[in-house]
């Protein structure tokens, strides 16, 4: 039998190397106040998945582990041998699972504002047993969530470029659902203006309202989940 809960897993980096390709549009200080709206929209849409059993941050940044913990969120401090994104994940799933026992994973990306439960909760529903799964992202070559289907599989993360097809190399699944928001992760700014067009999460509307990101952001509102 499956076990019911799945736990998921988010790594955030330092705030002070937040989202470079931004730098054009956004002050340091904005940018940085963006990954944490992202990611309180993100945590709070996954924890709303009742099959999510917990979801864990994995941060070496003391604002970022802040905000997880006010959210509900388990904060796993970035190991100091973790040597990138891929090492921190896989530190962290190994902790999920001598604390909760062989567990179904999950990774996300952190930068999901557009996220709705709803979309989640049907690709866990659908992603096949006893295998990895992937979920590709909206540029067609990133990763936006990896699935384990199976609590004896490595959670074997190989984010980064082209990390869809390195995910696919290592026997994961590719899933084919209709999740706009779940595969709208931002990194550019017209991945941000789409996400606004597809209706970002609350800390993000009420950020890039602030910010007077653009005109656009004034008329979104959150789409029906």
């Amino acid at each position: 039998m499956r076990p019911h809960a799945v736990h998921a897993v988010i790594a955030v980096k330092n705030l002070d190397l937040a989202k470079s390709r931004l730098a054009e549009h956004l002050r340091p200080e904005h940018r940085a106040r963006l990954v944490l709206a992202m990611l309180a929209d993100t945590v709070t849409a996954a924890a709303a998945v009742p099959r999510v059993g917990s979801v864990t941050v994995v941060t070496p940044d003391p604002t970022v582990a802040g905000l997880a913990r006010s959210l509900g969120a388990v904060v796993h401090p970035e190991p100091s041998t973790a040597t990138d994104l891929n090492s921190a994940l896989a530190a962290a799933a190994t902790t999920l699972r001598e604390s909760h026992g062989p567990v179904e994973l999950l990774a996300l990306q952190a930068d999901l504002p557009a996220l709705c439960p709803a979309e989640l909760a049907d690709m866990l529903a659908v992603a096949p047993a006893g295998k990895r799964s992937v979920v590709v992202d909206h540029a067609g070559t990133g990763t936006a969530a990896l699935f384990v289907g199976d609590g004896t599989l490595a959670l074997d993360p190989r984010f980064g470029p082209d990390s869809a097809r390195a995910h696919r190399a290592a026997g994961a699944v590719d899933l084919d659902g209709d999740w706009p928001g779940l595969r709208l992760d931002v990194d550019t700014a017209a991945d941000l203006d789409a996400a606004v067009a597809l209706g970002a999460g609350p800390a993000t509307r009420a950020l890039l309202r602030e910010i007077s990101w653009s005109t656009g952001v004034h008329e979104a509102v959150r789409r029906v989940c």
